[in-house]
């Protein structure tokens, strides 16, 4: 069985990039197909792949500016060519579930999310107050039709994967399709345990971008009295820092051991943006960690409530820091919030992927 995995682009090992790295390991013959690589950005598992890219690659800065060739995503999937295969994977957040694939091969997307700019995210990236009102009236039309496409591309995905019940709501509601559920894989055997006790404080582990509403986190902090640690970098940042005014230290993107060390040192990990699922959380508790995340989207099935942390129903700062200071307070077990973090292992994904896909293709 011949394999093509497709990914919509690579720039860094966040929580798809993790999924992408188990299909490279379940299927090691596999190539791989993205819009744009930047070399040496994500690990050594994916890396040996034969990766193949897209014109979108040959565009000025596209790492930096790649939102401004959105337009383009449409004709770059399109362009791809999956005669040789038998089975077309997709790890898809954007356009790469709508790829053309010949009629005798099957195409399987794990769906990450329907793509935000287009649907129901589009003040936060578009909106006046990021592109000015020209802009964002520009950009309107624009994503408008980027979302038609999307939508009447959806029947393209013989099988479509969900990362969470909450994002297979979202399938249905926007491609009109019926989806299964794979949870994402969490390293439960590099996040673990150790022996340092925890300090009283938040950490954040986000990339600095409007959804992740990093900054409810920084003011509910400064409410509850507590320092904060935010780790991550993206466009928000210089913004966040002023709003911070040196309450929070910044530390930008770190090596994996270095956030393990963060997680085990936490007082409380925080979410406070809705996500689609939601690695971090998972990530912190298999460190024995609890979280404060906001009660809705993917952290509703990853996090227990008043057991491996709490959910806060209102996104409000002041809400958040309540419940800060009501997790400080409180003796969560760390032996039963890694035992519930163990449930999302990267074993239990590898299997679980690798026998939909066995039983589809056939």
């Amino acid at each position: 069985m011949r394999i093509a995995l497709v990914h919509d682009w690579l720039t860094g090992m966040r929580g798809g990039e993790k999924a992408l790295e188990v299909m490279c390991e379940r299927w090691p013959d596999a190539e791989l197909f993205t819009l744009f690589h930047l070399p040496g950005s994500v690990s050594s598992i994916i890396e040996r792949r034969p990766i193949h890219t897209s014109f979108i690659q040959r565009l000025p800065r596209v790492t930096d500016y790649y939102r401004h060739y959105l337009p383009l995503f449409p004709m770059a999937v399109e362009q791809f060519n999956f005669d040789r295969f038998d089975v077309v994977l997709s790890t898809s957040h954007c356009a790469v579930k709508s790829v053309v694939t010949p009629g005798r091969a099957k195409h399987i997307c794990y769906c990450l999310t329907p793509m935000r700019y287009a649907w129901d995210q589009f003040a936060a990236y578009f909106g006046p107050e990021r592109l000015g009102r020209s802009g964002s009236a520009l950009m309107r039309p624009i994503m408008a039709r980027l979302a038609r496409w999307d939508r009447d591309t959806a029947d393209r995905v013989d099988r479509y994967v969900a990362i969470s019940h909450y994002v297979a709501g979202r399938i249905g509601r926007y491609y009109n399709r019926e989806a299964s559920v794979v949870y994402p894989p969490v390293d439960t055997t590099f996040f673990r345990p150790d022996d340092p006790a925890p300090e009283r404080g938040g950490l954040v582990v986000s990339a600095l971008v409007p959804y992740k509403r990093v900054d409810v986190a920084i003011d509910a902090c400064a409410l509850a009295g507590v320092p904060l640690t935010i780790v991550g970098d993206g466009p928000e940042r210089a913004a966040l820092e002023r709003r911070a005014g040196g309450r929070a230290e910044f530390l930008g993107r770190l090596a994996d051991d270095q956030v393990r060390e963060h997680y085990r040192r936490a007082g409380v990990v925080l979410l406070p943006g809705e996500e689609d699922f939601g690695i971090v959380p998972l990530e912190a508790q298999a460190c024995g960690r609890p979280v404060v995340a906001l009660g809705r989207g993917g952290a509703r099935e990853t996090v227990i409530d008043n057991e491996t942390g709490l959910l806060v129903e209102d996104p409000s700062p002041q809400a958040f820091a309540k419940a800060i200071d009501d997790a400080l307070m409180r003796p969560f077990d760390p032996a039963v919030i890694r035992r519930h973090a163990e449930h999302f292992s990267r074993e239990r994904f590898g299997d679980e992927i690798e026998a939909l896909v066995q039983a589809h293709a056939r």
